[in-house]
């Protein structure tokens, strides 16, 4: 098929963004605080987690000398945060690696942001195939753009492995769906242009990256996961992501579905199936231990501010907010410029709920609060009043990251000539999980050619204006950088 005839398909935001936030957003619901990241690669969705809460998790009762219904108020979505206090990146590329173990160094972290929590960050490498005692029991797994890319004696391990032996309570995976594929065509077309024909030979199906060793249809995820959950002992939940901006000439849209498959494994608890989870991965445990254990190459430790949960008085914060208010001379400031002052922040703890009853405890504040407002966005009215001088945003808003989660906006296409390859076993096979794969392989003389990775994210995403979008044509790689 001509390039002429091939269809304009744009994501916004990029897809690669898309299954990151389904990612996140399914670990803030959940309130995961352990994180095992299997094919992490260059460590992107590592390195935000790395990022610090804005706060502390709501305190016990006990910590509170005057609860309230401000300070115990169900958390609207816009509040939700992650407070992870450990997490682990395995992948098989040590070059990969090199670059995860670095964006995840308290050294690269932004210094303006206040650390609440201490947390540890460890990098292995080696293969998902291998046992490693440290993600037994670990509370979730994730496994983005990872699957297609096994061999088949690989991916015959990946539930036994991961589902088995480690039973983590939550498993995240994604993968691109294949049906998906038609709607870079005109009905009756196939892009053999510059997509790329299983390397298998197992179908006649063209796939979105050479490495591919599959590409599941709806149909065939859904039976695949229901049949793991089944066997492991899970509950799941399937669905599809990543709807293109354009609509189908053919109205084709709601057939097709998204470009990305994702799944949401949660355990199912009870004696009877540990018993099974430990008897059926016996085999499994034993065959791995046989084999080179994983490399742990680094470990970060972030340290928590030294006033973490230890809150000062209600007076003593109350005149800090007082003199914030008479230095910018303001009469009403929202809770979160409030909050975003280091000093105040500290003497609440870092608990924000603190901050809330400092406020509501004192007459000289009004606490103005909506439903469905973010808390953060409460307004804090001076009693009184006074003067309506409007302060800098940067005297109390920590500095902005140089790249934004949501700002990461690139032109995504069907593949990158410089796609490094790798090898696990017997053959050679390469990863787009989110990869950008523009990669300097001179680098390492060995670590392509040999090994790559699985990996979900990429450092080297093209930085746009958040107002653009992802664009498809020609090019069909669209799961390229995580």
């Amino acid at each position: 098929m001509s390039g002429e005839t091939e269809l304009r398909v744009t994501f916004f935001p990029p897809l690669y963004l898309q299954r990151r936030i389904w990612v996140l957003d399914v670990l803030r619901r959940e309130k995961v605080t352990e994180i095992v990241d299997i094919g992490c690669g260059e460590g992107q969705l590592l390195a935000v987690l790395c990022q610090p809460a804005s706060s502390l998790p709501p305190p016990d009762p006990d910590t509170l000398t005057s609860p309230s219904d401000a300070t115990s108020t169900t958390l609207e979505a816009g509040d939700l945060d992650l407070h992870p206090t450990r997490i682990a990146g395995l992948d098989i590329s040590s070059h990969a690696l090199a670059s995860a173990i670095e964006d995840t160094s308290p050294a690269a972290a932004n210094a303006s942001y206040t650390r609440w929590e201490p947390l540890e960050v460890n990098i292995w490498h080696g293969g998902l195939e291998i046992f490693n005692q440290a993600f037994v029991n670990a509370e979730c797994i994730v496994a983005t753009e990872v699957v297609e890319h096994l061999p088949e004696t690989i991916l015959a391990d990946f539930a036994p492995m991961i589902m088995g032996v480690y039973h983590p309570r939550l498993l995240l995976v994604t993968t691109p769906s294949y049906g998906f594929n038609a709607r870079f065509s005109p009905p009756g077309l196939t892009n053999t242009a510059t997509g790329f024909p299983d390397p298998t030979k197992r179908t006649d199906r063209v796939f979105r990256h050479h490495d591919h060793k599959f590409e599941w249809t709806i149909d065939e995820f859904r039976e695949w996961c229901k049949g793991i959950a089944q066997e492991w002992g899970y509950d799941v939940d399937m669905t599809t992501i990543g709807r293109a901006q354009e609509k189908d000439e053919w109205g084709r849209d709601a057939e097709l579905g998204g470009a990305s498959q994702v799944a949401a494994f949660k355990r199912l608890e009870g004696d009877a199936w540990a018993t099974t989870r430990e008897e059926k991965s016996t085999q499994m445990k034993e065959r791995s231990r046989s084999q080179k254990e994983h490399r742990l190459l680094e470990t970060h430790h972030y340290d928590a501010h030294v006033r973490a949960g230890k809150r000062g008085s209600a007076e003593e914060i109350t005149k800090a907010i007082l003199d914030k208010f008479e230095e910018w001379e303001e009469a009403q400031l929202r809770l979160e410029e409030i909050w975003f002052v280091e000093e105040i922040g500290a003497m609440c703890g870092g608990w924000f709920e603190v901050l809330i009853e400092a406020v509501e405890g004192s007459a000289k504040f009004d606490l103005q609060r909506r439903k469905g407002q973010r808390r953060g966005d409460w307004l804090v009215l001076l009693v009184g009043g006074g003067p309506g001088k409007k302060k800098a945003s940067s005297e109390w808003a920590p500095e902005q990251p140089t790249i934004d989660l949501f700002e990461e906006v690139l032109q995504e296409g069907y593949r990158s000539e410089d796609d490094p390859g790798f090898d696990w076993g017997s053959g050679l096979y390469t990863s787009d999980s989110g990869v950008d794969l523009s990669w300097d392989i001179s680098k390492d003389d060995n670590a392509w050619g040999r090994q790559s990775a699985w990996t979900c994210d990429s450092s080297d995403d093209v930085v746009e204006s958040w107002g653009r979008w992802s664009t498809l044509s020609a090019a069909w790689d669209i799961d390229r950088p995580e």
